[in-house]
């Protein structure tokens, strides 16, 4: 996996003195893992160091994540504040938090609330959603409207309600509608790039210190089947 350089490589959808917030790429890691790879983390702390000239090292706070071949908004705290106060929205799931899917095939109905039970598995790193409940599993939702029709794929906009491990990408799966790329959640080849075709598009939330409402859209990548959007 190449390693994430200089600030051109980032796209910063909103910034102030509290918070930061990136559109992250296909391949970008959130934060640092076993692989030793240079998460988005730095990249962002070395992006504010040098564009405000700060002496000394930049706080920074991880407030959620990506799964590494998503892409979209991911929202970094600048200050101790902040992430306090993040951290308790995202728990206490006062945000509003909207994805777009790209799925092979249809699901069965335009729109639909999908309630399953998810179970992770850390040998594999994978989740499973289960129609009724099972020992260690937690309580997944989310709403999904069909919105565009492409050549051979179809468009799917996600609302979510819980935030469980790979909770969007089981959840398709179960139903039949694995995401585009997904090898991992049964779509049957992978993407050129090594991602899938999952984008954080929106979220809504209410800024930790101001209070006021922030609403961050991201574009989506640029990419044919994304383009056709």
């Amino acid at each position: 996996m190449k390693e994430l350089s200089n600030k051109n490589n980032l796209q910063v959808l909103h910034e102030d003195n509290h918070i930061i917030v990136v559109n992250k790429r296909v391949g970008d890691l959130v934060q640092g893992d076993k692989t030793g790879d240079k998460p988005l983390s730095e990249v962002v702390k070395e992006y504010i160091k040098n564009k405000y000239n700060k002496p000394g090292e930049v706080f920074l706070g991880v407030v959620h994540r990506l799964d590494r071949p998503t892409t979209g908004i991911v929202v970094f705290a600048r200050t101790s504040k902040a992430l306090t106060r993040l951290n308790e929205l995202f728990k206490n799931r006062e945000t509003q938090k909207t994805y777009w899917a790209i799925v092979k095939n249809k699901p069965l109905k335009q729109e639909d609330k999908l309630i399953h039970f998810i179970k992770r598995n850390e040998k594999n790193n994978t989740s499973k959603a289960h129609i009724k409940e099972v020992p260690d599993s937690k309580i997944a939702s989310l709403d999904y409207t069909v919105f565009k029709e492409l050549n051979n794929y179809f468009a799917l906009e996600i609302n979510l309600h819980t935030g469980r491990h790979h909770q969007i990408r089981a959840q398709l799966a179960s139903i039949g509608s694995p995401i585009k790329g997904d090898l991992k959640y049964g779509f049957d080849r992978s993407n050129p790039d090594g991602g899938i075709h999952l984008h954080a598009r929106k979220l809504v939330f209410i800024h930790p210190v101001s209070k006021e409402e922030i609403k961050i859209i991201a574009p989506v990548p640029n990419e044919v089947i994304w383009n056709a959007l």
